[in-house]
């Protein structure tokens, strides 16, 4: 489960909070979970190291060829004019040191086998010339302006003994998982997964598949939500949908308190008479934050029950998309043992007008990336609805526009959110 919070550890003075305070808050005060899962290499894709990974010898552990050619000793070498060696040696990948050649010879070498301990240089095969002696002997001829130890890569190179090859709170990735294998590790100490429930309420809702109604609506959140959710590798519980009925979403939290770190909640979140999830949180825990400065997505709420953190996003799907992205992300990140994970942006120019904004609250439009003569601008979207779906079906991603603005120009820098760059 996740770790205790201080009771009054994300308490604050103000009733309306902007998007810079809430994530500091969340920020300073949310932990990685306490317990740990030990795991084979091969099922580490996308898991959070809980420890450091050290290398337990030099990497590579012995000198070797970098190409297939010939190795040589570089003060037998005439650099101004080249030599011509015997070969007295043949050295495979995989083959023991050998500790001697003999002296003012070359031996033929092939990539990744380890160097002689006399010779220190190796030329590539295509650039030598090869010669037959008539007692059967092959000679080879390397041409001038070698550097002595060209082509051989020293032990210890890629990464020295006790070294951190990959530092705890990375999430692995297949090159981190590379240079893990490279040391022989074949077990790890990850994070374990943070459990998440997810649940939406209202009357209205319907699963797709059901028969629909008049005055019915489809939950697209859901389906939403777990596939984000499964992006970042986290354990999922699909509560479903819950009626309208205070009782029936009081005791949906209070189990899915007993069992999980994380509960998500979509829908209901307002002061509406029937939006019962606020209630329902006050009264089995403490809600630590609601009514976000932010468009869209002000009745967003964060709170705990138990152990268990409470993330209350509005019920339009695209103000319950935006307020996950910004912030449930960043949250079950940082339980999986993550550091703090702020999204990725860059500055674009904008290519609309916005002629009157209101101060003093940070705004996300949903924007489409342009290209042309080499300078990156970007589209509004016409409608910025937070129930206009589609408007996140054809955006690249999200215009931030921060509380100090008022108006936008065609033509003002603009801070850009792109989901690609943020794997969503």
């Amino acid at each position: 489960m996740a770790p205790k919070q201080i009771d009054d550890c994300f308490l604050h003075d103000k009733d309306r909070l902007t998007h810079k305070e809430a994530l500091n808050i969340l920020k300073t005060n949310l932990s990685p979970l306490y317990t740990t899962d030990t795991i084979n290499i091969n099922e580490a894709d996308n898991r959070v190291l809980a420890e450091d990974i050290k290398a337990p010898r030099p990497i590579p552990a012995h000198r070797n060829a970098a190409v297939d050619g010939y190795a040589f000793a570089y003060d037998e070498y005439s650099k101004n004019q080249g030599t011509t060696f015997p070969v007295s040696e043949r050295v495979i990948a995989g083959a023991p040191l050998i500790e001697t050649t003999q002296e003012n010879s070359t031996t033929r070498i092939f990539t990744g086998a380890v160097m002689p301990s006399d010779l220190d240089t190796v030329v590539m095969q295509e650039d030598v010339t090869l010669k037959e002696t008539p007692d059967g002997q092959t000679s080879v001829t390397i041409p001038p302006g070698l550097k002595q130890g060209a082509n051989c890569r020293q032990a210890g190179e890629d990464t020295a003994e006790n070294s951190i090859i990959v530092e705890k709170q990375t999430k692995l990735t297949s090159r981190h998982i590379a240079a893990i294998a490279s040391a022989g590790i074949d077990e790890l100490k990850v994070h374990q997964k943070p459990k998440v429930a997810i649940l939406s309420t209202g009357n209205e809702i319907l699963s797709a598949g059901d028969e629909f109604h008049l005055g019915k609506v489809y939950d697209s959140n859901r389906p939403m939500l777990k596939s984000l959710i499964k992006s970042q590798q986290a354990g999922l519980t699909d509560l479903g949908i819950i009626k309208d009925n205070p009782g029936d979403i009081q005791n949906a939290l209070m189990e899915a308190a007993k069992t999980h770190d994380v509960i998500i909640t979509s829908g209901g979140a307002s002061k509406g008479e029937e939006d019962h999830i606020i209630t329902s949180l006050q009264k089995l825990g403490k809600q630590h934050m609601w009514q976000l400065a932010i468009k869209p997505g002000r009745p967003m709420s964060f709170g705990q029950i138990g152990d268990m953190l409470f993330i209350g996003l509005p019920g339009n799907p695209v103000a319950a998309f935006i307020c996950f992205f910004l912030y449930g992300i960043p949250i079950i990140n940082r339980l999986s043992g993550q550091e703090w994970q702020s999204p990725h942006k860059f500055q674009v120019l904008a290519n609309f007008e916005i002629l009157n904004k209101k101060p003093d609250r940070r705004e996300f439009l949903r924007g489409t990336l342009r290209t042309e003569n080499g300078i990156t601008s970007v589209d509004k979207f016409n409608q910025d609805g937070s129930g206009i779906i589609r408007s996140l079906t054809t955006a690249d991603g999200l215009i931030e526009i921060d509380e100090a603005t008022t108006s936008v120009n065609k033509g003002d820098p603009i801070t850009f959110i792109p989901f690609a760059q943020n794997a969503i």
